[in-house]
């Protein structure tokens, strides 16, 4: 995993307390950690250029985590969130949930119960930035295509025979063939099938 991609929990609580134990706790399993004591110290840091997932209290004064979470959803980061809440905030954890949060845990928690939590978080962050990288890869290799191979791609795609293919562009049946090898070998699969995954992949 390269520098960039290090994953980063980050701890935003208004709580001292709270965030140095759970600092503690994460290097104790060797996991690296940022703390912030309130929403706006967090959304002024780089947390845009990292990967890993955010422990976010669901009550803070001033812009709750709620609140965070909203304008989270607004800027478009996919950082995975686990709201910490309390007795009452049941409901609204639940609501969260639906926004995207991807889970809850209720104070007073267990450790192993909470890093249970974050390890989860961290295997969605890694599996949304693979799936990204792979769509981002395709979609270079889409740019290498002249536009008559492209043509051929998407004829292809559509489940069209080469003689058909040939027929509808006025090309001899061996210069398909030709271009449909270029496709394929550019595009790095032998698989039509494979070819049809990396084109729906690509204008998702």
């Amino acid at each position: 995993m390269s520098h960039e991609n290090k994953q980063i929990v980050h701890i935003v609580d208004d709580d001292d307390a709270v965030r140095d134990s759970l600092s503690l706790l994460l290097s104790s399993v060797g996991l690296e950690s940022r703390q912030y004591e309130n929403a706006p110290s967090f959304l002024e840091s780089n947390f845009q250029q990292t990967a890993g997932c955010i422990v976010l209290d669901i009550r803070m004064p001033g812009m709750s985590g709620m609140d965070l979470h909203e304008k989270l959803n607004e800027v478009g980061c996919h950082l995975p969130i686990i709201f910490i809440t309390g007795h009452g905030d049941i409901p609204m954890a639940v609501e969260a949930m639906k926004r995207g949060a991807v889970e809850f845990v209720q104070k007073p928690f267990r450790e192993q119960d909470l890093l249970d939590c974050i390890n989860r978080a961290l295997q969605i962050d890694a599996g949304r930035r693979a799936s990204t990288q792979e769509v981002d890869a395709i979609r270079e290799r889409l740019t290498t295509l002249t536009p008559r191979e492209q043509q051929v791609m998407e004829m292809i795609v559509d489940g069209k025979a080469n003689k058909v293919i040939a027929f509808d562009l006025n090309l001899s049946q061996r210069t398909v063939e030709i271009h449909r090898a270029h496709v394929m070998e550019k595009m790095q699969t032998k698989s039509l099938a494979e070819l049809v995954r990396m084109v729906m992949l690509a204008n998702s």
